[in-house]
């Protein structure tokens, strides 16, 4: 499928895996929207790109229904919704707290929906929804109690909505990345770069691959890992 021309907003644009696609994005002429809760990190990424960026929390539902009335407003219409706002902290089961849970269950799955939902009725006939998971939906691990529930949850969703929106000629894909190397987590993003670990170029290409495809054909979910993360350079 041609990207170029077509309309696309990233949730969590501001930086890591969301800045990386709507630079690609852009490259392969689409036109590109981005959204971030910071609004000067927003401003920053969006002047970097030279993309209109649109403030706002995905988990509030004025707020995402003025998010994607705005980017459609701004492109002329709406054709692919990348789902990637999301945020995690580890907690051990004795460590949880209600008020964070809740948090982060609002931003990664509700807010997840919300998008979808206002962007729904946009993408009818040939759209697309990206919803960034990660391997953390698949196994959890210890202190990931809150995180990885919300990633399983959005592998959930994502097979719901293949269900309701595939007869709407909507695409909706699931990516599961690895660890990639960025500011998530609160780790520095300026940190030495391991070369045998992933990045978020990385997953930008592997989304804009499977966008590419010609709409009949579907990949539902696919997982990226590093090819040989445990690589000594010794």
């Amino acid at each position: 499928m041609k990207l170029e021309g077509r309309r696309m907003l990233v949730t969590g644009g501001s930086a890591g895996i969301g800045f990386a696609i709507a630079e690609l994005a852009k490259a392969r002429g689409m036109k590109v929207a981005i959204n971030g809760r910071d609004p000067e990190r927003l401003k920053t990424a969006a002047a970097h790109l030279d993309l209109p960026g649109i403030a706002g929390d995905v988990g509030k539902p004025a707020e995402a229904k003025r998010i994607v009335a705005e980017t459609v407003a701004k492109l002329g219409g709406l054709d692919v919704l990348i789902n990637n706002a999301g945020w995690g902290k580890q907690m051990r089961l004795g460590e949880v707290d209600a008020e964070t849970y809740h948090a982060m269950w609002e931003t990664n799955v509700l807010g997840a929906t919300l998008m979808a939902q206002e962007s729904m009725p946009h993408l009818e006939g040939g759209g697309d929804i990206v919803n960034v998971a990660s391997t953390a939906g698949g196994r959890g691990y210890a202190g990931g109690s809150a995180y990885c529930s919300t990633k399983f949850a959005l592998r959930g969703l994502t097979q719901c909505w293949q269900a309701e929106l595939r007869p709407k000629d909507i695409r909706v894909i699931c990516v599961n990345p690895s660890e990639v190397q960025t500011g998530f987590g609160g780790r520095d993003p300026e940190r030495p770069k391991d070369p045998n670990k992933l990045i978020s170029e990385d997953l930008a290409q592997s989304v804009i691959a499977v966008l590419e495809l010609e709409s009949r054909a579907l990949i539902p979910e696919f997982t990226m890992w590093a090819t040989n993360p445990w690589k000594s350079d010794q």
